[in-house]
């Protein structure tokens, strides 16, 4: 994965400096609370596999290709279930959801969900993506110079938008939207992501009974989500939308039919998954654009040349490379989801490694994606490595995770992405608000500390910055 030297300047954007030694116990429970990817030390970025054990639980490391793809694919069945610190984290909030399930579960509504959000169903939703990305872009063609926004709210009320009309239909309230992604931030806020009770013996980890707002935060979500899918059961919804095509895919399916419940757990999942990974990807391609101008003016030429001064459809992505390639190193920089942990159903053997049952085996792509050992350059934004023509072995990149449980909606996410920063692209430029300190912290996802304020400049028509070739 070599990539030559830009000939302009480069740029290595925030993260949090690794420890220079192990930390000790107290460092690792304070540091897992306040920010999951903070706690490693430099040792951890390199390729391979390691054990060590946190009080009475033994932890895998696997840090490399060979050994996550026995973990995901060779011994899929024995490492399926997820960590009882994620379980815990979301099952309140998703039930059995796809994301959480496992066993006869996850294999019987595993099909029906990848259906829904098969790439082929792409064109269903792709007029719903431009036309919210237009709307967002009519909203910032009217506030005044200067202004401010807070980039993480507007492209989670964009990629809301798109995946609530998608999932739900064109015919769910905008208040409605707005309490889904309220109880969702809501809830990732209260979420506790480290359970003391799993390190201290308790394979299942202690029950996450959360506070007030925890439970408000569910109650907003499940509210919502219950009313459309009644309303879809009674032959009041949105043909077409995610919620219907789940409903007669399972009806059609011959398997026992899924209850009130049961739709409501996954239409959650796939919401959660629609909007908040999209919505944290393009918060950072934007950052990561705005202290790139090289790779900005590449995809102002690239979407001039394809689209002209009309707004891009789904219909140009394969002449949007660079858009694509921008979007596939932010998630290789920030995967939404940085951290995978599994749990061992029996013992094994990973390498060189003994594994106990029960034991946590932690598979982290912000450690893999920032290897040196895998990557040139690894913590600089280098979206060229994706246009290089190299091949990137799959095991290496794992932003939608990897193996029988990767995500079925990549293709469905990564398109939006895409196609949201070209129509945005092609009529501003986003500048965050200068000495503004950028952190990366994850409770459940990446986001950026704090949000990230910026302010919005339109691009004067057919406007260029001539590129130093």
């Amino acid at each position: 994965m070599t990539i030559e030297k830009h000939k302009a300047a480069e740029f290595v954007p925030a993260y949090p400096e690794p420890l220079q030694r192990d930390p000790n116990l107290v460092q690792m429970i304070v540091g897992a609370r306040r920010n999951l990817i903070a706690v490693w030390p430099a040792t951890s970025y390199r390729a391979g596999i390691d054990s060590f054990r946190v009080l009475r639980r033994q932890i895998v490391f696997v840090n490399s290709p060979e050994h996550i793809r026995y973990v995901v694919v060779t011994r899929h069945d024995n490492f399926e279930r997820k960590s009882p610190q994620m379980r815990r984290a979301l099952e309140t909030l998703l039930g059995d959801g796809l994301f959480i399930s496992e066993g006869e579960t996850w294999k019987k509504r595993r099909p029906l969900v990848a259906d829904i959000v098969h790439k082929r169903r792409l064109l269903e939703f792709g007029q719903t993506m431009e036309d919210a990305a237009l709307a967002v872009a009519a909203e910032w063609a009217g506030l005044p110079a200067g202004a401010e926004i807070e980039l993480t709210e507007e492209m989670g009320r964009l990629t809301a938008t798109i995946i609530s009309r998608a999932v739900f239909g064109n015919n769910i309230a905008r208040d409605a939207a707005q309490q889904v992604i309220d109880g969702f931030s809501a809830y990732q806020h209260h979420a506790d992501s480290f359970n003391l009770g799993y390190f201290l013996g308790a394979d299942e980890g202690w029950p996450a009974f959360g506070g007030k707002r925890r439970r408000r935060a569910v109650a907003m979500v499940h509210g919502v989500v219950e009313n459309v899918i009644n309303a879809h059961l009674a032959g009041e919804g949105d043909a077409g939308s995610m919620v219907d095509l789940l409903i007669r895919r399972n009806q059609k399916s011959g398997g026992e039919p899924l209850d009130v419940t049961a739709l409501r757990n996954e239409a959650a999942t796939i919401f959660m998954a629609g909007h908040e990974t999209t919505a944290t990807t393009l918060s950072w391609a934007w950052y990561l654009l705005a202290n790139a101008p090289w790779v900005r003016q590449s995809i102002h030429d690239e979407i001039a040349a394809a689209c002209g001064d009309r707004p891009p459809t789904l219909a140009d992505l394969p002449q949007l490379r660079w858009c694509r390639a921008v979007i596939q190193e932010t998630l290789r920089l920030y995967p939404p989801v940085p951290l995978l942990p599994r749990q061992a159903r029996e013992a094994d053997r990973i390498g060189h490694i003994d594994v106990e049952k029960s034991a946590l085996v932690m598979i982290a792509p912000w450690l893999l994606h920032r290897s040196p050992d895998l990557w040139d350059k690894p913590n600089h934004f280098l979206p060229e490595r994706f246009l290089s023509g190299a091949r990137i072995d799959p095991f290496a990149y794992i932003p939608f995770a990897v193996g029988p449980r990767i995500c079925p909606g990549m293709n469905f996410g990564l398109d939006e992405a895409t196609l949201c920063l070209a129509i945005l692209a092609q009529r501003f430029e986003v500048l965050p608000r200068e000495g503004y300190k950028v952190e990366p912290v994850c409770r459940l996802t990446l986001r950026p500390k704090g949000g990230l304020p910026a302010r919005v400049v339109a691009r004067a028509p057919q406007q260029a910055i001539r590129r130093d070739d």
